[in-house]
């Protein structure tokens, strides 16, 4: 086929060795996963403080950090008319809930759904028609290639956020119940909702990140703003879960009408744990179904090939030996 043997086994030789060497990296390179996290819990700590001990308006307008970038854009998309309120706020929702706290990326995503189709498209177009680097491709083809870069530059900021959104909530959603369960404990031990989130997101931060992330940072605002029920608020504006809405909920009631939170605690922690077990009896019913497609694939085949390639070696040199024989004869 005009293939180089030696030269294809270098290079998965060279591949191979690459991989032991990104695994040898990772192994030895272990870091905490929640630095990162306590740092930008300390950031929304300070900036909390800055609100309550600034005296006047202007002060804090002084606290807050501009960024220049962001400004700049804002200003482009503005002149364009095509920034709405409503849209900010939208992406700013979905940032918080991929675990992003900047909001002035917001814009940025704005920005980049207008910006990347015209680099895409462009680069695209370029290749294809200006160089012509697939001289082959049919017109057809090649319309459908601009096309695809320019529908990929849109919803690329958005593709990437979803799925870091996505990730951060079935992160949070695996480790809810344990949260709650400990939140009983720390109830009935006699501790304050803050003091309980606190001493969750310490215990849990290194199994569950995210979760911890959350629990702290809702903690660190039951300490600082003037309403407790903004906090609650705020957790369920950040975690794309109906599950923390109830625990938001249940949470607003007790500290509204005083009612036991360690049993109300408890009933939804059981409710989470058996929708959990639905959740993986469902995936575990749909396995064979998934199955089927790379055992029809890949198995069956090398399995035939097992069985069945020995005997027809066999039947093929006695096949063979029998048709020399009977020329000699």
């Amino acid at each position: 086929m005009g293939i180089d043997i030696i030269w294809v086994g270098t290079m998965m030789a060279a591949v191979g060795v690459f991989a032991v060497m990104v695994a040898i990296y990772g192994a030895l390179t272990v870091r905490n996963p929640m630095t990162k996290r306590v740092k930008a819990l300390n950031e929304r700590r300070e900036q909390l403080k800055a609100g309550i001990t600034a005296s006047t308006a202007k002060r804090r307008a002084k606290l807050v950090r501009k960024n220049q970038t962001a400004d700049k854009m804002r200003t482009v998309l503005g002149r364009l008319q095509v920034l709405q309120d409503s849209q900010i706020k939208e992406v700013q929702q979905k940032l918080a809930q991929a675990g992003i706290r900047s909001k002035d990326l917001a814009v940025a995503v704005i920005f980049g759904r207008m910006v990347l189709p015209i680099l895409f498209g462009c680069t695209v177009a370029f290749l294809i028609y200006g160089v012509e680097m697939w001289p082959d491709l049919s017109p057809i083809k090649r319309s459908g290639a601009t096309m695809a870069a320019l529908i990929l530059g849109y919803k690329a900021p958005d593709l990437f956020v979803e799925n870091k959104r996505t990730k951060r909530t079935d992160a949070i959603r695996k480790g809810l119940p344990d949260a709650l369960d400990l939140l009983v404990i720390c109830a009935e031990a006699g501790l304050t909702v803050d003091a309980a989130f606190s001493r969750v997101a310490k215990e849990l931060g290194r199994a569950y990140p995210e979760l911890g992330e959350e629990f702290a940072l809702s903690s660190i605002e039951l300490g600082f703003l003037t309403e407790r029920r903004q906090a609650f608020e705020n957790l369920a504006y950040r975690v794309n879960l109906e599950s923390v809405k109830g625990v938001v909920t249940t949470l607003i009631q007790t500290e509204k009408y005083g009612t036991p939170l360690a049993s109300a605690l408890r009933v939804l922690s059981a409710e989470f744990r058996n929708e959990r077990m639905m959740r993986a009896e469902e995936k575990a019913a749909r396995l064979p179904a998934i199955m089927t497609v790379p055992l029809i694939l890949f198995i069956l085949p090398v399995l035939f090939i097992v069985i069945l390639g020995p005997a027809a070696c066999t039947l093929s040199d006695a096949m063979s030996s029998g048709a020399m024989s009977g020329g000699k004869g």
